[in-house]
């Protein structure tokens, strides 16, 4: 492929505004940005795992039960005790209700719209996003948590991606915004496409293609490496460039990575303790991922629009479903990444675009809430065993402490040592745009 010197402009003016290699942020760039507070160093080695529930689960079947509310709100599900005093989950949260200290709940994030769209691209990417009904439906306005973070923080160990998908990133309504935006395509996830559950799990993209053996594959990088280094003595610039084909090599050559998603390797004990299901083998998986130097991993679980319109479940059949797994598979995660010394750098977070309506409808499900809805946070090192904010007696609005999901992004970005206000990239008409224009760090979280 021909580049003209358009292309090499281009190029060479993202380098200049901070883009980064592969491994994130170029090792001068990434200095001056912990120079100036923009990234800790302290942070370094942290790690996220986002169960994104696609469609939104109902919060009062879930982290914000309402015992006490007329039967057709409070719905077909009572509420539990847990561990901490005081805190009650929903009735099929059994697991997590048992290690709730090692929990903390956020009751009231809202943002007032009851729209897939918007609010899948708002929750991802902290951002507003196009109407379901707007021309630009499909366009994803800025980039994901992922995405930024895979720019920014890079992979935590060579020759793994720093962001994955697992098991896929399709499904649910309008699930479209776990990408790259204006940064790139290059800081897209990578998407395992297989369920860890199946019997033939495998991971694709990790295998050589037909025909091609390593030594050719290392014969072609010999040869891009050399027009790069004559590329590089005109403009040492483009040297930053070499970085992604690097890191696309170690990936491919190294038993890092395979080994990563190989999850066979897992003692049977174990993948039963998460529990045989996508759910419970996705969870594992993340958590074989981080452990090995993912620095973001989305599980995408199976979708929680629960109307109870033909085709949808009611809201009693979807939580007894769907709820179940989820709660085990988390449950697993927190104690197996405690187990294993890895619960303070591993920021375990689970959230859809909004919640459910407090009262159901006529067909025994609910409908979409913006109003107030619940994100659970696992650890990374933040303040545990607590529920923040309170919604109304019936789970309408919000009573006290309300949560924009900029504040909630923030509080994934100050795990990470990332501080988005300070921190921009320049968009498709070369405007600089922040990681984040005002949110902050929930306070009850982070101390």
């Amino acid at each position: 492929m021909r580049h003209t010197i358009a292309d090499i402009a281009s190029r060479r003016s993202f380098l200049q505004a901070g883009a980064l290699g592969a491994g994130g942020l170029t090792l001068s760039h990434l200095l001056g940005l912990q120079a100036g507070g923009a990234i800790r160093s302290s942070a370094a080695g942290s790690s996220v795992i986002l169960f994104w529930l696609s469609g939104g689960p109902g919060h009062m079947e879930t982290w914000d039960p309402k015992p006490l509310a007329p039967s057709e709100y409070r719905g077909p599900f009572g509420a539990i005790e847990t561990s901490v005093t005081g805190l009650r989950f929903g009735e099929l949260l059994s697991e997590q209700a048992r290690i709730a200290d090692q929990l903390a709940i956020v009751r009231t994030v809202n943002h007032g719209s009851g729209d897939h769209t918007k609010g899948n691209h708002w929750m991802l990417t902290g951002f507003k996003g196009p109407a379901f009904n707007a021309p630009d439906n499909r366009q994803q306005r800025r980039p994901s948590l992922g995405s930024a973070v895979a720019r920014v923080r890079g992979a935590n160990q060579p020759g793994i991606p720093p962001y994955v998908g697992v098991p896929h990133l399709r499904g649910g309504t309008d699930n479209l915004f776990h990408y790259s935006a204006y940064l790139g395509g290059g800081w897209n996830p990578f998407v395992v496409n297989s369920d860890p559950n199946e019997g033939d799990f495998d991971v694709k993209n990790l295998s050589l293609a037909k025909g091609l053996t390593l030594q050719r594959i290392s014969n072609r990088r010999e040869l891009m490496s050399e027009l790069d280094r004559i590329r590089a003595a005109s403009d040492p610039l483009l040297a930053d460039l070499d970085e992604y084909q690097q890191a696309a090599f170690e990936m491919l050559t190294s038993r890092r990575a395979r080994d990563a998603f190989d999850i066979s390797r897992e003692p049977e004990a174990i993948r039963d303790r998460y529990g045989r299901h996508t759910f419970g083998q996705s969870a594992l998986l993340a958590r074989r991922l981080v452990e090995s130097g993912v620095t973001f991993v989305t599980v995408n679980c199976v979708p929680w629009d629960h109307h109870g319109s033909p085709g949808q479940y009611k809201t009693e059949e979807g939580a007894r479903l769907l709820i179940p797994h989820l709660d085990r598979a988390i449950a697993a995660l927190v104690e197996d990444l405690i187990d294993r010394g890895l619960y303070d750098k591993t920021l375990i977070v689970a959230m859809g675009e909004f919640g459910r309506t407090p009262r159901m409808n006529a067909n025994a499900g609910r409908d979409h809430w913006g109003n107030t809805f619940s994100v659970l946070f696992g650890c990374g090192g933040l303040n545990m065993g607590q529920a923040i904010g309170r919604s109304s007696s019936r789970g309408e609005h919000v009573l006290d402490r309300p949560f924009d999901p900029q504040d909630v992004a923030a509080t994934v970005y100050h795990h990470l040592g990332i501080d988005p206000h300070s921190i921009a990239f320049p968009d498709h008409a070369g405007r600089p745009l922040a990681l984040l224009d005002r949110g902050e760090p929930i306070r009850e979280l982070v101390g």
